[in-house]
């Protein structure tokens, strides 16, 4: 985990990172060093004799001379102020580029104070290494950067130290998110999954900073009636979990209380509705949104923000077995709303739809969100690098968009039309888990929908595309899991508290 710390003083290390962008006008750069002055003009006839062009994601090297190397980053076509998620992805580029150096600083031109924290954001989660299932090869691994110092005059003292600790407890908490994305699930099950979250909880504080978790094993599932999470899970052999983290704010009032639900499928094989091999293993992915919401809730009560969070992580594992469910099994989801499963694959919604319901018996909440990695029309309608949003709730939806632009996630909003609810109908039972297949996307949204009030502003982020990346790395993106909703959860709590 990097060490980020923010500073104006003598640099002392012997990395330096700034930006580089390109002027109108054949083989034109332009230096973006923010508040650091450099020999420009010595410094561009040498990039341009390297061929340097400023793009995006494009890492130049060049000796120092003050320090040993200096770093320099894309930043696309040069303006007078750039965006946050520009300097937070040229940040997190450098810092992947920095692989196998212990310390580095940036000096980006970041000239607000949520530009320097996009700076600190993007190189912390730039600096990212998953080698735990590494054996012979594991030496040869590149270790990431252990300190990143964020040359910056805009903030100091205590601002300095908050905006710090925020970048590093994003960064830690989008790794264990990413960690647990990429943990193969021969290791990660549904009983793993609870103890790796109830350890990091522990580690974070536990009751001092008002975290709390609790866990219901299958047979408590089964007593109580989460015919969702036993349906799926009743084919595997590691047994169905829901999860709960719960932060109440220590000696502050809570000025909001939301709940955050995300689906953890530990694998999903597709069950009795077998996935073709090609591309399977990348669904030990299928818990990205039960990793993010409970990841977000300790990094909240790190943060010390003034908002309850009630994170249920419902678990299971969908595999093929002579217990699985089978094609037009009808099963009781929690509060007692019956289901016709006609596709065993359809399986995420079937999970959410118990703990989407246990989640409200609290009755007092401001908002509930759902994450999940849900639908391949997703990838369709979206691709891979922007998630969906949908909601009963188009005020909440557009402040949920507003927050995306601070925490520099790519979502869009997507509509749930009401003509697509009929095809939910089934003939057995209250309703069916698919529908239309044109617009899949949107009626697994319409499912969710029936199980929240309209009185309840709800938003349902389809990341399934987003969640984990299968190209090559890119900006603060490594391959595998890459954390996704995490930042924009965290950010919407601490808008919520102010």
């Amino acid at each position: 985990m990097s060490t980020i710390k923010i500073s104006d003083g003598i640099i002392k290390d012997d990395i330096l990172v700034v930006g580089i962008s390109s002027k109108s006008g054949k083989g034109a750069l332009q230096i973006e060093s923010g508040d650091l002055a450099l020999d420009h003009k010595a410094l561009i006839a040498t990039l341009n004799d390297m061929g340097a062009t400023g793009k995006n994601d494009e890492i130049t090297r060049i000796p120092g001379t003050s320090t040993r190397l200096v770093i320099f980053t894309g930043l696309g076509k040069a303006h007078s102020t750039y965006s946050d998620e520009t300097l937070r992805r040229a940040a997190g580029a450098a810092a992947r580029s920095l692989a196998g150096n212990t310390s580095a600083t940036f000096a980006l031109p970041a000239s607000t104070p949520s530009a320097v924290k996009a700076v600190a954001e993007g190189a912390g989660l730039g600096s990212y290494l998953f080698d735990q299932f590494r054996g012979s090869t594991k030496s040869a691994q590149k270790s990431p950067l252990k300190t990143i110092t964020v040359y910056s005059s805009l903030v100091s003292g205590a601002d300095a130290k908050a905006l710090s600790l925020h970048a590093e407890t994003v960064s830690r908490y989008t790794n264990l998110v990413r960690d647990l994305i990429n943990t193969p699930p021969s290791h990660l099950t549904p009983a793993s999954f609870c103890s790796i979250i109830s350890d990091a909880v522990k580690e974070a504080g536990g009751a001092s900073i008002g975290l709390k978790v609790s866990v219901m094993t299958d047979t408590q599932l089964k007593a109580k009636g989460y015919g969702g999470i036993i349906g799926v899970g009743q084919g595997s052999a590691n047994p169905p979990r829901l999860l709960n983290v719960s932060y109440t704010p220590k000696g502050i009032k809570a000025k909001k209380k939301y709940a955050y639900v995300g689906k953890g499928i530990t694998f999903d094989t597709g069950g009795l509705a077998l996935k073709p091999a090609l591309g399977m293993e990348a669904m030990k992915s299928d818990m990205s949104g039960a990793a993010a919401v409970c990841a977000a809730t300790i990094a909240l009560a790190i943060l010390k923000v003034p908002v309850a969070i009630e994170a249920w992580a419902p678990l299971a594992e969908n595999m093929v077995s002579d217990t699985a469910t089978r094609p037009s099994d009808v099963i009781t989801i929690y509060g007692g709303k019956t289901v016709e499963v006609l596709n065993p694959d359809a399986e995420g919604r079937l999970v959410l739809g118990d703990a989407l319901v246990k989640a409200q018996e609290a009755g007092d909440l401001d908002a509930i969100i759902d994450v999940a990695t849900l639908t391949g029309a997703q990838v369709v309608a979206l691709g891979t690098r922007t998630s969906a949003v949908m909601t009963n709730n188009e005020e909440f939806s557009q402040h949920f968009m507003d927050i995306t632009k601070i925490s520099g996630e790519a979502f869009w909003p997507m509509p749930l039309p009401v003509e697509l609810r009929a095809s939910l109908d089934s003939p057995v039972a209250d309703m069916a888990n698919i529908g239309e297949r044109m617009g899949g996307m949107l009626v697994a949204g319409l499912f969710l929908k029936e199980f929240i009030p309209d009185e309840l502003p709800w938003l349902h982020l389809d990341i399934a595309g987003p969640a984990y990346n299968e190209s090559e790395p890119h900006g603060y993106t490594p391959v595998g899991g890459t954390g996704v909703a995490l930042r924009s959860l965290i950010e919407m709590a601490i808008a919520a508290g102010k």
